[in-house]
């Protein structure tokens, strides 16, 4: 695909969105801010999670945990209780373990490399963060982004990633990639939606219901109750299978989510 933008779409495009931004804005909390803490735990919450049920968990998160150092010496049981239902719970272990790095650090990383050097942020994370936090000139790409750019024939579906970021540069306005960023994922989540362009994303989640994410979310539920409980105790809360479910926690435990002593599970305080 032929890589040459004209300095005038590019210019068309950019007013374009941010005239539909101007009477379509959504309003997050996390976009009230520039504390690069609060930016990347919305980051990390926003990852595979809408932003509808981020909303009150970032709240009550950053009430709960107001600087990296609050953070960093939070017990993980606290810490498993206040993350409760956004799913994926280890982001929350990732997290605390980022704010451990950055204190070690004296300052917060500033730049993109820096940041994916933290537990839990990859290419993205790192580069909103940097956005968002600190109105860095630099693009990144999500699946709304990436949408806008191929209904907008900036690229197409077979583009690849490298390609699409190396595009998506081309776009940022001088001086403004916070807003422009914050645009086009508005833009994309509610003007050219999936189902409105037929564009289809390049990973689709599994499904929820019935599945290991789901059960392993119950077991912490459990383990939040009772403290210390069997594998039986277990089998006998779930209704699954003891090959399952032994399956299951030991994932839970490599991912550090879980720890077993003496046949008993727990959360590590």
């Amino acid at each position: 695909m032929n890589k040459t933008i004209s300095s005038k779409r590019i210019h068309d495009f950019q007013n374009k969105v941010f005239d539909w931004w101007s009477l379509n804005r959504r309003e997050f909390p996390w976009r009230e801010t520039t504390n690069p803490y609060y930016i990347m735990v919305s980051e990390v919450m926003l990852q595979q999670t809408q932003a509808s049920r981020v909303k009150k968990k970032y709240i009550d998160f950053i009430k709960k945990y107001p600087t990296l150092e609050d953070l960093a010496e939070a017990k993980k049981t606290d810490l498993v209780a206040t993350w409760s239902g956004l799913g994926y719970n280890r982001r929350a272990f990732w997290l605390q373990e980022a704010a451990k790095q950055i204190i070690e650090m004296k300052s917060f990383p500033r730049t993109v490399q820096e940041l994916q050097e933290l537990k839990g942020i990859g290419k993205y994370s790192a580069r909103s963060i940097l956005i968002f936090a600190f109105n860095t000139n630099l693009a990144t790409v999500d699946t709304n982004i990436r949408r806008i750019l191929i209904s907008e024939s900036f690229a197409s579906e077979e583009t690849s990633e490298k390609e699409l970021f190396e595009i998506a540069e081309k776009l940022v306005p001088e001086g403004n990639a916070r807003d422009w960023a914050n645009a086009l994922m508005d833009y994309g989540a509610v003007e050219l939606t999936a189902n409105k362009t037929g564009i289809k994303p390049t990973s689709k989640q599994s499904k929820f219901a019935g599945s290991d994410r789901q059960y392993r979310g119950k077991i912490l539920k459990i383990l939040l109750q009772r403290k210390k409980i069997t594998l039986n105790k277990i089998q006998e809360e779930l209704k699954l299978s003891e090959e399952r479910i032994t399956k299951i926690l030991q994932k839970m435990i490599k991912d550090g989510l879980v720890f077993t002593k003496n046949n008993h599970f727990f959360i590590e305080e």
